[in-house]
Parts: C-alpha cells; structure tokens; sequence
C-alpha cells in the first residue's frame, strides 16, 4: 500500500485553473495533489540574438520555486546572486518540451516565454510545470491566431510529464515527496500525444533496475500522460 492509499498505477488529483493572471496572453495554475504551479505565458516581438533575420521564432522558459514551497523556507535564488544547477536543468528541460511540439517557422520571428513558479511543492514539480506551461503555451498561440498575428497553428501535439518511480520493489506512478524521498529509483517522462517520446530521465537512487522495471515504469507514464492529456483537452476548451 502506498502511503497517499493510491494504487500503483494511480494519479494524483489533476486540476487545470486557466486565465489564472490578468496581464499574461496564457496562464494557469496546475494542480498535481498538493503540488501547485503558477505559470504564466508572455509573447515578444523578438527573438534571440542567434535567431534574427531566419524567419522562426523561440519558445524559451523560467524556473522557480518560492522560499515557503517547501516545508522549510529556502533563500530566493535572486538574493544569492545566481541560480542552482537544479533550476537551470529543469528551466532547460521545460524549454526543451515545449519546443518538441512547436513548429518555431509558423511561430513567425517573436519569442514566447514559459515563467513557471512553485507556489507548494509535494514532488513533480518539473512534470507539473512542463504540464502547465502547455497550456499556457496553448492559450497564447490561440491569442496570436485570433488577433491574425500568425495565420497557421505552430503547436503539432500535446506535450505532458509525468514522475514515476519504484517504491519498495513496485514501479508506481505520480510521486510525491514522501515517496520521492524513499525510492530506490525514479524516473520523470515526456511524452508527446500520439506516443512519441520527447524525454525520459531514469535514476537510481537506492538501488540498479532492470530493463523490465524500466518499461513498466515507462507503460505507467503512458497511463498517466493520458489522463493529463485529457486534463489539457479540457482546460483549453
């Protein structure tokens, strides 16, 4: 028995609030449990430095988590003077998820920023915010089409994350903190609608797995996308 009562392959409770901020083209607070993140979509009529003048723009993202997240207050990263190497990775795979779904040619030459801020943390954060921010991606692309800004959809699919993780010898699906704390492996997918992977980050903490342990944890992503994809489909409508 997992120590939430939720069977192996169960989810936590998927909520999707959009429209979340007033000034953003696309927001939302996504709701995985009792882990909430805000994340906010702002577009620019401009892009990189590497990208002018080649006709296609860029889908970029910011990671935080703020100081009383957790159950302990953590030091803004701003007062340090710099971010931790956590940040970067996870900002950096946000912005990589985002972008295996976007055509950044139909995108035209403007950039779309992902902020995407912790407000509770309970695990998944990063599958949660990479959840989210498509779609407050999603909302901001539908913002640009209306207004005639762009005339064709840049965004080929859905994209979603989700953590999964073997507890005790049993792959189980959507981690949260008490269990991420105490596996002896967990992994995070990103899977793209249709079945494609995007990414897929696989670690032992406690102790080696096998590639059998290794597909069922991925055949529970599956499992779990799928019930978020269904989540997205219902906020953006």
């Amino acid at each position: 028995m997992r120590p939430s009562g939720r069977a192996a392959d169960e989810m936590r409770a998927i909520e999707i609030q959009t429209g979340f901020t007033k000034h953003a083209e696309g927001s939302c607070l996504i709701s995985f449990g009792d882990t909430r993140v805000l994340v906010t979509a702002s577009v620019e009529e401009r892009v990189p430095p590497f990208l002018r003048g080649k006709g296609e723009g860029w889908v970029t993202a910011e990671y935080s988590m703020l100081p009383r997240a957790t159950h302990t207050r953590g030091s803004r990263e701003a007062a340090k003077g710099k971010q931790t190497g956590r940040t970067q990775e996870i900002q950096r795979l946000i912005g990589r998820s985002l972008r295996a779904v976007t055509d950044l040619k139909k995108l035209g030459e403007r950039q779309i920023t992902l902020d995407c801020d912790v407000i509770q943390a309970d695990g998944g954060t990063r599958t949660a915010a990479i959840s989210g921010a498509w779609v407050a991606l999603r909302l901001a692309v539908n913002k640009l089409m209306a207004s005639g800004a762009i005339t064709a959809d840049p965004l080929t699919a859905k994209v979603a994350a989700v953590s999964c993780g073997i507890c005790g010898g049993t792959p189980v699906l959507d981690l949260d903190y008490v269990e991420d704390s105490a596996a002896d492996a967990d992994a995070n997918f990103v899977l793209i609608e249709g079945g494609q992977i995007a990414e897929a980050q696989a670690t032992a903490e406690g102790a080696p797995y096998d590639e059998e342990s290794l597909l069922r944890l991925l055949r529970l992503a599956r499992i779990g996308c799928d019930r978020i994809f269904a989540a997205q489909d219902a906020a953006v409508k």
